[in-house]
């Protein structure tokens, strides 16, 4: 099955809910954890589902997301046994125009899905559309094995959420006892609850299975209609309903955890609050698990280092994440995750805060509740984050939860022009 899979990431959204930090990058290459980025949680599920036949397609500020593939994933996947993951820029081939919607994107792109799945028409092959720029752990094979025996063209990962919440948020679906979808909303005021549960209904995940030839039809068809978005939830999915092999396939989650784990980190507050959980005695997400790894780029730093252990001196870190490369040299770190190659000088404090790779934070300099972004350098004696007043006035982005996020040339010097990671 695995052979006869392709996998297509949709990675060329602007993520503008995320400036500044995606000013010079696209959603999906946005750092997480430290030491990874959003798009990694989806090429994790992939290779450890067994499929590494990968098209990611790319479109808004991708060159930071294109060299990360390439430097940190390439060595994963064998081209000699068919094994890829390539980065596919718009091409162009159909007309002039960039990707119009995410079928759009899927339509432009299917002669290179056609390619590399093989012209055999005898030979069942199937697609699996992902999105780049989610935080979850899944099992695609298991998705995959649900269309197979259902015999279902087209399967769509759905969450089970209470109706309340994805009221006006999430693309939600009707189905019938056996989870056939009967229809679907996008965005609906009132979601159509599940079967026997009033209280919930089921939001789509933006994560589709079809039969190969049946998708490039459909989206052939898409194509030319007029007034159509070219988009799966708005558009594609609602076409082939009448069909009526169309099923909702229910959210099983790998993380191993009480509650299901799945975070659209769209926002600024949301990517804060979905990173600070990490640093937590039990974090909502198990990065620890060695079944279920997830993997990014490496890059060759030393360990990190604290150095000063003098009464008003002394370079620690509490309930954080240090990366490698950092050293804490005298400062105080606590709940926050340092990427690699910080420096956290003398007397300086850091709390609750996300710093992006090559930060430098100067002596008896403060900062609270902050991100800052690759190489920004806080100047020492410098407070960030306890007034959020200050910090707008300054020209600083500060979200309605007040947290101070700092882009890489605002307002303040680089730090470290030498010997850059490709981070």
């Amino acid at each position: 099955m695995k052979e006869q899979t392709i996998a297509v990431v949709l990675a060329g959204g602007k993520g503008s809910r995320l400036e500044p930090l995606t000013r010079d990058r696209a959603k999906p290459a946005v750092p997480f954890g430290g030491a990874y980025r959003i798009i990694d949680f989806t090429l994790s599920n992939c290779l450890n589902s067994g499929i590494k036949k990968i098209l990611i397609l790319t479109q808004y500020k991708a060159m930071s997301l294109d060299r990360h593939i390439n430097v940190g994933w390439q060595r994963y996947f064998c081209r000699e046994l068919g094994e890829f993951a390539d980065v596919v820029p718009p091409q162009q081939r159909i007309d002039e125009s960039w990707y119009q919607g995410t079928a759009d994107a899927v339509y432009q792109n299917i002669y290179t899905i056609e390619k590399e799945l093989g012209t055999d028409k005898d030979r069942p092959t199937y697609v699996v559309i992902l999105a780049g720029d989610h935080i979850y752990k899944m099992n695609y094979r298991s998705l995959l094995e649900f269309h197979i025996e259902s015999g279902a063209l087209a399967t769509i990962g759905v969450l089970r959420r209470r109706r309340a919440e994805a009221a006006r948020q999430f693309g939600v679906m009707e189905v019938d006892t056996e989870n056939r979808v009967l229809g679907f909303e996008e965005k609906p005021a009132d979601p159509k609850p599940i079967p026997g549960d009033p209280e919930h209904c089921l939001a789509s995940m933006g994560i589709y299975v079809f039969s190969a030839r049946f998708l490039f039809e459909e989206l052939c068809k898409d194509a030319t209609r007029r007034g159509s978005r070219h988009d799966f939830g708005g558009d594609v999915i609602p076409a082939i309903l009448p069909t009526g092999k169309v099923y909702a396939y229910p959210f099983r989650d790998e993380n191993r955890k009480k509650d299901l784990y799945w975070r659209d980190v769209g926002t600024l507050d949301a990517y804060y609050e979905a990173n600070l959980d990490l640093v937590s005695v039990d974090p909502e997400l198990n990065m620890y698990d060695a079944d279920w790894p997830i993997r990014t780029y490496q890059p060759n730093l030393p360990p990190p280092k604290f150095v000063f252990a003098e009464e008003h001196r002394r370079g620690y870190a509490l309930d954080s994440i240090v990366c490698a490369g950092t050293i804490v040299s005298g400062g105080r770190v606590e709940r926050s995750i340092l990427g690699p190659q910080v420096r956290v000088n003398s007397f300086a404090q850091v709390e609750d805060s996300i710093l992006f790779a090559g930060v430098n934070i100067g002596r008896h300099a403060r900062v609270r509740r902050a991100i800052i972004d690759k190489g920004v350098h806080i100047p020492a004696g410098a407070e960030i984050g306890y007034d959020p007043k200050l910090d707008f006035a300054r020209g600083f982005t500060v979200t309605d939860s007040g947290v101070t996020v700092i882009a890489k040339a605002e307002g303040v010097e680089r730090f470290w022009e030498s010997e850059r990671i490709m981070i």
